[in-house]
């Protein structure tokens, strides 16, 4: 029984399993690629936010505006 055997239950073949319980630093690089490529679409979108133009950004509607008159 090995560290990895859980993932047999969700789908893995038992040569992936045998091949995770053997080396086991693989899942740790994949958990470590998964959380930078995150992180790297997190700096993306706050780099895309941060230098919209004003007039890119979208206004709040003010509620209490009555609507326009035809």
């Amino acid at each position: 029984m090995g560290q990895f055997d859980w993932f047999g239950s969700i789908g893995a073949t038992p040569e992936a399993v045998a091949v995770l319980n053997d080396q086991p630093i693989l899942f740790t690089i994949l958990l470590i690629v998964l959380v930078a490529i995150i992180l790297q679409c997190l700096l993306i979108w706050y780099i895309h936010y941060a230098t919209m133009k004003p007039e890119q950004k979208k206004k709040k509607d003010d509620k209490k505006k009555p609507p326009a008159k035809k």
